[in-house]
């Protein structure tokens, strides 16, 4: 068995065996998606004529998959240091993108699946979600969203110490973000300067692509613009997560 698959499985049934964290990343979202729907179930937004739910449905979505890469790689990073875990992969024959690869293809199965089930849920009767026919684009989409994400996680999770602090971290940065970036709330119901605050938040890009993948609303260009604005800032995250990683406390 090569170091790649026995990482991956052990970090497959170490997802699987804690309950609560199984139920936060693939219940939470749609436990959102099912509070909107009923509290805003035949709403529209003026502007667009499109109803409240095919705003936030694509932005909750983006938020979940987004939020559970950033707690789950955090998480274990930090876990792994503090327990010398990483200390002894480096000093072990398993190459470091054994590693890193086992952990990245862990969190695109868990977006995978929060997307499916997110998917599903939101095309029942009642919802008024329907996803456009090119919601097969919201494949790469997600790909690039769980990258960038997880770069921004790997940031959390070489800076803390703590699962406190972890938790503190990464709640400070995607909370706000993701009120600012339209995840709950459409943006064109924010004021003028908030809108452009949003234009450097990556959940912003995250949500304007899944939203022409998803609910059609937008053109290819949209999703064109949000994949790129992904890949500028994994490309941000990925410089710094370089500089901030760390295979022990001190160093």
């Amino acid at each position: 068995m090569s170091a790649y698959t026995a990482l991956t499985g052990a970090g497959y049934r170490a997802q699987v065996r804690d309950r609560t964290t199984v139920f936060f990343t693939f219940a939470f979202p749609l436990i959102f998606l099912v509070v909107f729907g009923l509290i805003f179930q035949g709403r529209d937004v003026e502007e667009s004529g499109l109803s409240y739910l095919s705003y936030t449905a694509s932005g909750v979505l983006s938020w979940g998959v987004a939020n559970a890469a950033v707690f789950s790689i955090g998480f274990t990073l930090m876990q792994w240091r503090v327990d010398d875990i990483l200390r002894m992969i480096r000093m072990s024959p398993a190459p470091l993108s054994a590693v890193l690869g086992s952990r990245y293809v862990l969190a695109l199965g868990v977006g995978l699946v929060q997307s499916v089930l997110f998917v599903g849920v939101a095309m029942l009767p009642g919802f008024g979600l329907v996803p456009a026919s090119r919601w097969p684009l919201l494949i790469p989409v997600m790909v690039l969203g769980i990258t960038t994400f997880l770069l921004l996680g790997v940031i959390v999770g070489s800076i803390a110490d703590t699962p406190e602090s972890v938790a503190g971290i990464a709640n400070f940065l995607m909370l706000p973000m993701a009120f600012v970036s339209g995840s709950f709330f459409p943006l064109d119901a924010m004021p003028g300067w908030l809108q452009k605050v949003s234009l450097v938040m990556p959940l912003r890009y995250l949500n304007d692509a899944v939203s022409a993948a998803l609910t059609g609303r937008g053109d290819l260009s949209d999703i064109g613009v949000g994949c790129l604005g992904l890949v500028v800032f994994a490309g941000l995250f990925g410089a710094v997560a370089v500089r901030t990683f760390r295979w022990t406390k001190t160093s």
